[in-house]
């Protein structure tokens, strides 16, 4: 298992996407829309990994609600795993409480599933493959 993304929700797309690459020096590597999820999630390289901007296409959504005031404020850890029907049988048999009980489609070619932070201490933790 290895990090796959860094998710950040945004308050401004625009202005946190300049900082990252005009003043941090970050490529972007994909930007769309994904609607079921309700948000539009821009990637940027960093290293093997990605910070994954993400803006709320609602502002009455949960993951806005999440933000509440702040600019920005850190959403989830995701990590890269093989055969993720299988792990997430794992951590269900472990006693994971699981948000995906079976995974969905996500940004960048992605399937995912969410783990329940009652479960993880607190952290919400996506595992994505790309099977």
């Amino acid at each position: 298992m290895q990090i796959d993304h860094i998710a950040i929700v945004v308050a401004d797309l625009e202005a946190t996407l300049a900082l990252y690459t005009k003043t941090l020096g970050f490529n972007q590597v994909y930007r769309e829309v994904i609607a079921d999820q309700g948000v539009e999630a821009v990637g940027l390289q960093a290293g093997e990994s990605i910070i994954e901007l993400l803006r709320p296409l609602d502002e009455s959504s949960p993951i806005a609600r999440f933000r509440g005031d702040a600019a920005t404020k850190l959403h989830h850890t995701a990590y890269r795993v093989d055969q993720l029907e299988t792990k997430l049988a794992e951590l269900r048999a472990a006693g994971i409480r699981l948000i995906d009980e079976v995974p969905r489609k996500g940004a960048h070619g992605n399937r995912i599933a969410f783990l329940h932070p009652k479960s993880t201490g607190g952290v919400l933790i996506e595992l994505c493959s790309r099977e």
